[in-house]
C-alpha cells in the first residue's frame, strides 16, 4: 500500500505541472492590464508602467512562467498585489475556512444522501422511494447561490434563527453547509439508491434472507458495506467539488474562505492570488482522489494495491 501511495504522488507531478501552465495561460492571455487596476484610475502611465515592471508583468510570458514555477517550488506563491501579503499567508487565513465548511457540506450531504438512498432501495416503489427521488432530483438542478438566498429569507429575515454573514460559531456554519451540502446530497442519494438496489437483487443476499436474518441485519451488515463502493467515489468526486465549488455559497453568505478570496482576486486581476489559489484547490482534489482509492480497499478486502 505504501509504494502504491508513493507512486500515485509522484503521478501527481506531471498533473500538477499541467494545471499550472493551463492556469498561467488562461489568466495571462485574457484581456485586460492588472498593472492599470492596481494603479487605479488617475495614475499616470508612467505609474502604470511602474507597477507592472514591479510585478514583472514586463518580462515575456515564458520568463514569468518559469519564474513564478520555480518559486512555487521554493514554497512561495508570491505576493498579493491587492494587499502586498503573501499568497501562502491569505491561504493560511482562509483555507480553515472552507475545509470546515466542506466537511459540515460533506458530513450533511453523506449523512442525508446514503440514509435517503439506502431506504429508497429498502422501500421501493414506496411512497418515500419516490418522494426521495423527486426531492434529489430538485436538489440536483437547484442553483446553490438561489437556495442559499431563499434559506436565508426563510431562517435568517423571517424567522430570525440563524445569522446571515461571516465565520463564527455553529450557527453561521448552518445555512452555508446546507447550501453547499444539498446538491451534493441529492446525487449522493441517487447513487447509493442505485448501487443498493444492484446489492439487493444478489445470490448472497438472498442466502441470508433464506437464513432468516432479520431485514436489519441483511440490509446494514451484508448489503450496505458492499454498495458503498461506488458511492465513496462520488462522496470523493463531490468533496473534491465542494472544495472548489464554495466559491459561490462563500460569495452568498460572506463568508472569509477560500472561495470568497478567489472571487475578490478575480475581481481585481490579482495574478499571484488567483494562481497560488487554484494550484492549491487542484492538489487538493488531487488528495481527494488518493484518499478515495485508498478507501476502496478497507471496504472492500478484495481490492489490493500490493
Amino acid at each position: 500500500m505504501s509504494r502504491y501511495i508513493l507512486r500515485r504522488l509522484l503521478y501527481m507531478t506531471p498533473i500538477l505541472f499541467g494545471v499550472s501552465v493551463v492556469i498561467f495561460l488562461i489568466l495571462h492571455l485574457v484581456p485586460g492590464d492588472p498593472a492599470r487596476l492596481v494603479a487605479g484610475p488617475d495614475a499616470t502611465k508612467e505609474d502604470v508602467e511602474i507597477i507592472r515592471s514591479s510585478l514583472g508583468l514586463d518580462r515575456p510570458l515564458p520568463a514569468q512562467y518559469f519564474s513564478w514555477l520555480g518559486n512555487v517550488f521554493r514554497g512561495d506563491l508570491g505576493r498579493a498585489a491587492r494587499t502586498h501579503r503573501p499568497v501562502t499567508h491569505e491561504l493560511r487565513l482562509t483555507i480553515p475556512a472552507t475545509i470546515e465548511l466542506t466537511l459540515s457540506a460533506i458530513v450533511i450531504a453523506v449523512f442525508l444522501g446514503v440514509g435517503a438512498g439506502t431506504i429508497a432501495a429498502v422501500r421501493r416503489n414506496s411512497a418515500f422511494d419516490y418522494t426521495s427521488m423527486i426531492v434529489a432530483l430538485l436538489g440536483v438542478c437547484t442553483p446553490s447561490f438561489w437556495l442559499g438566498l431563499m434559506l436565508m429569507l426563510l431562517f435568517a429575515v423571517k424567522l430570525d434563527l440563524l445569522p446571515t454573514t461571516g465565520r463564527g460559531g455553529l450557527e453561521n456554519l448552518v445555512l452555508p453547509a446546507v447550501t453547499l451540502g444539498a446538491g451534493a446530497a441529492a446525487i449522493i442519494a441517487r447513487v447509493t439508491r442505485s448501487s443498493m438496489l444492484e446489492v439487493l437483487g444478489t445470490d448472497y443476499i438472498r442466502t441470508a434472507h433464506a437464513k432468516g436474518l432479520s431485514e436489519r441485519v441483511v440490509v446494514l451488515r451484508h448489503a450496505v458495506k458492499n454498495a458503498l463502493i461506488p458511492v465513496i467515489t462520488v462522496i470523493g468526486l463531490e468533496f473534491g467539488y465542494l472544495l472548489a465549488g464554495a466559491v459561490v455559497t462563500e460569495t452568498v453568505f460572506a463568508y472569509p474562505g477560500v472561495g470568497r478570496l478567489l472571487v475578490e482576486a478575480i475581481e481585481f486581476r490579482d495574478y499571484p492570488v488567483i494562481q497560488g489559489t487554484l494550484l492549491v484547490l487542484a492538489l487538493q482534489f488531487a488528495l481527494v482522489n488518493l484518499v478515495v482509492d485508498v478507501l476502496y480497499a478497507f471496504f472492500d478486502p478484495r481490492i489490493s494495491y500490493g
